[in-house]
């Protein structure tokens, strides 16, 4: 009965060990498979401690008590198992929670996001983000010729952002930067055209204005900040470009 009962608790360990080993319980299993061992280790030492007191003539022959001490051997051994298996389901699940939260943070990052730009509110994309704010950076460095490429791959890839018009606007001003009147004139042109409502429009006329001016182009600079002051003449521009006229 012993030899059958410890032959039976080793195979039931066995197959549990398996299974933690290759880390297919989930939380619930594991409880179970801890409690059944618990249960058949408990029932293995009450049978042999029930089978020496119960001894009818109290003497216990030398075989049995070489058959109870390595039993309890058995027994005390395969409880140091369970205590090294359920410490590793304890970090197995650990480390599953902090898998599961590093991932939820992560996702969260990846989650688009509500901006607000001059006065409207949008919701823009992490990589959306990311790519305004790295060629506004290599801007802000002084990398005009790297923030003009990056702009207007972002205006290419974004143009329905909420940064579109700011992005157009800056792309204007890192060809300026760089002496680069035309393509400067023709940034600030598209911010005009195809943003007419930004309140970067205003700011991107005077700048057209500027170039014609560095250009030679005196009367078209006149006719762009006679525009300027009619189309938007409540604006910071508008009174520069008054002026300017003022002064030509």
């Amino acid at each position: 009965m012993i030899k059958s009962a410890k032959t039976a608790l080793a195979l039931a360990l066995a197959s549990f060990a398996m299974h933690a080993s290759a880390g297919v319980f989930d939380d619930d299993e594991a409880r179970r498979a801890i409690l059944d061992l618990r249960a058949k280790v408990e029932a293995l030492t009450k049978d042999v401690t029930t089978r020496l007191d119960n001894k009818a003539d109290k003497s216990v022959s030398l075989d049995l008590i070489n058959q109870h001490e390595q039993t309890m051997q058995e027994i005390a051994r395969l409880r140091g198992q369970l205590e090294v298996l359920e410490n590793e389901i304890t970090i197995a699940t650990k480390r599953q929670k902090d898998f599961y939260a590093d991932l939820d943070a992560r996702l969260r990052k990846l989650e688009p996001r509500e901006v607000e730009v001059d006065g409207k509110t949008a919701s823009v994309d992490q990589s959306e983000q990311n790519a305004y704010d790295a060629a506004m950076q290599q801007f802000k460095e002084g990398d005009y010729e790297g923030a003009a490429t990056s702009l207007q791959n972002f205006v290419r890839r974004y143009p329905g952002s909420i940064y579109a018009a700011n992005a157009q606007y800056w792309l204007g001003n890192a060809y300026y930067a760089q002496r680069d009147c035309k393509n400067a004139i023709t940034a600030q042109q598209q911010v005009v055209k195809t943003y007419p409502d930004s309140p970067k429009t205003p700011d991107a006329m005077l700048n057209i204005a500027s170039c014609q001016t560095e250009l030679k182009a005196v009367n078209n600079a006149r006719k762009t900040l006679q525009e300027l002051v009619k189309t938007y003449p409540n604006t910071t521009a508008a009174r520069t470009a008054k002026e300017r006229l003022g002064a030509k």
